[in-house]
């Protein structure tokens, strides 16, 4: 059974598009990544933040967005609303780039963190989306 985009913008607390924009980087960035590992292309040797790139970006779209939705609840006096929106933007943020910067760092072999530590971040976040499903009616 499929999810219907109503529940996972419930879900994850995303909106439609930031789901897009999650999904274009994510597409880029494996067409980088295949064409890191094509034997006949030396296009990426051995530069894993140019393949990451598309991804970082899709970060720093999504966070400029996120700003710009803070500014406008806040202008229409919904306090609550807002800083309980951007807390969990926010964190949803830090915790997919923490993510892929410390993923990134270890397979460039710059930081000696086992993958177990390397993935934390993404644990944290999985159990905070089953702590939120978990509230929705």
């Amino acid at each position: 059974m499929f999810f219907t985009i109503d529940e996972l913008v419930r879900w994850l607390g995303l909106t439609v598009f930031e789901i897009w924009i999650n999904l274009i980087s994510f597409l880029i960035f494996t067409i980088m990544l295949a064409v890191k590992y094509d034997p006949d292309i030396d296009l990426y040797s051995n530069n894993w933040w140019m393949i990451f790139f598309p991804l970082f970006t899709g970060d720093a779209l999504n966070t400029y967005f996120c700003v710009i939705i803070f500014i406008r609840m806040l202008s229409e006096m919904t306090l609550r609303t807002s800083l309980l929106r951007v807390s969990w933007s926010g964190t949803f943020l830090l915790m997919t780039f923490l993510f892929k910067f410390l993923l990134c760092k270890k397979l460039l072999g710059q930081i000696s963190l086992d993958y177990s530590e390397v993935f934390a971040p993404l644990y944290i976040l999985l159990q905070l989306i089953a702590v939120r499903a978990c509230q929705q009616s």
